[in-house]
């Protein structure tokens, strides 16, 4: 008998957090280290996060920004803070003038989204585009993730991003474990009490300094024995050239 598992999207965080949350399982981030990673800011707070793929180009899930049907919510309903590990303070904060949502956006399939800023960020050591990956991770190869996700379903947001290491998969590793698998899907597996929770949705993945994935959901809860579920970079990557005018 097949077990049905519960797919969880990424989105949606309270407006209210505590000092000790995190991406489950993870450390605190130095300045400088996650230099892509921004805050994507839903009239005014904090719901997801994103990565720097240009000055003038946030790459994030479709699910953050997604309102119903094909429709994405209107660009003024956003901001980035970028260039601070802290999710309330420091950094740059920029207004989002354009949302481009992928049109074949369902649930967790194309869960890609673009947010083009009114100004362009100045690259800095505490601001910086991640380059995109062109070739699929091997299985069995440690993959970065960070974020402001909580420390647990329903737990406390950090103020300070987070960071975790989580292990590739590969389809076939994916479909056992999740009976779901794609090839736009990058799956990640890790120990109980670990991976990416709400507020991380949209953040990256990285591997060998290059962005291979965008946080897209996890199965049962955060922190389960089951792997997350990344929008997988390369498999999009044509989409996100022709959006971003790489």
């Amino acid at each position: 008998m097949k077990t049905l598992l519960l797919v969880v999207s990424l989105f949606g965080v309270a407006f209210c957090g505590g000092l000790n949350g995190r991406v489950v399982g993870g450390l605190d981030a130095h300045e400088g280290q996650f230099p892509h990673q921004v805050s994507l800011r839903l009239k005014g707070s904090h719901n997801c996060g994103g990565s720097i793929i240009s000055s003038r180009y946030i790459l994030t899930a479709a699910h953050c920004v997604y309102m119903s049907g094909n429709e994405a919510y209107p660009a003024q309903y956003f901001s980035i803070r970028a260039g601070s590990t802290e999710r309330l303070q420091g950094g740059v904060l920029r207004n989002v003038v354009k949302v481009i949502m992928h049109e074949n956006y369902s649930q967790s399939n194309f869960d890609v989204a673009l947010l083009e800023l009114d100004l362009p960020l100045i690259f800095s050591n505490n601001i910086q585009a991640i380059p995109l990956a062109t070739e699929e991770v091997p299985a069995g190869e440690k993959v970065i993730i960070s974020g402001w996700g909580r420390l647990w379903t329903g737990g406390d947001i950090p103020y300070k991003l987070q960071w975790n290491t989580l292990i590739s998969l590969s389809k076939n590793q994916c479909f056992r474990k999740i009976l779901q698998s794609s090839d736009g899907l990058l799956c990640l597996d890790h120990a109980s009490d670990n991976g990416a929770c709400n507020g991380d949705s949209g953040g990256p993945a990285i591997y060998n300094g290059q962005l291979v994935g965008v946080a897209n959901f996890v199965v049962v809860k955060c922190g389960s024995d089951r792997p997350d579920g990344y929008a997988k970079v390369s498999y999009h990557l044509d989409w996100i050239k022709k959006n971003a005018q790489f």
